[in-house]
């Protein structure tokens, strides 16, 4: 009996630390490299990525940056979210690449395509680059 009570209590223990987040349904799995922004294709290379241990990491058209994710899936939000502060000439499409990014609330991961979007009709489309 005592067996048993030890068993149960750690599948307890591991199911309340399961990863819930959208890197366990498919996110994890691809480098994403943004496609469009509220339907208009974009003229630079940006890439997000997702860890399962809640870390998402990316590049934009000039800097790397790095935040957390730990919103259950479908639910989508970074906080702590850092940018190196490098200079380009794609800097304004990184800032609304970055401020896009920041107001996505609700993921869809579907194969090699993730669609990133929010409750205003704002929409950031994800094309998978590699195998995670």
């Amino acid at each position: 009996m005592r067996l048993f009570l030890t068993f149960s209590a750690l599948l307890l223990a591991a199911a309340c630390t399961r990863n819930e987040t959208v890197a366990a349904y498919g996110g994890a799995d691809h480098v994403w490299q943004l496609s469009r922004i509220d339907g208009v294709p974009v003229s630079y290379v940006a890439t997000l990525s997702f860890a399962t241990d809640g870390k998402v990491a990316g590049t934009g058209p000039c800097n790397e940056f790095a935040a957390r994710q730990s919103a259950p899936y479908p639910w989508f939000t970074l906080e702590r979210f850092v940018a190196t502060e490098m200079y380009c000439d794609k800097l304004a499409d990184e800032q609304s690449f970055f401020a896009a990014l920041q107001e996505m609330s609700l993921s869809e991961v579907s194969g090699t395509r993730m669609i990133l979007s929010n409750d205003a009709k704002r929409e950031m489309l994800f094309t998978a680059v590699t195998g995670g």
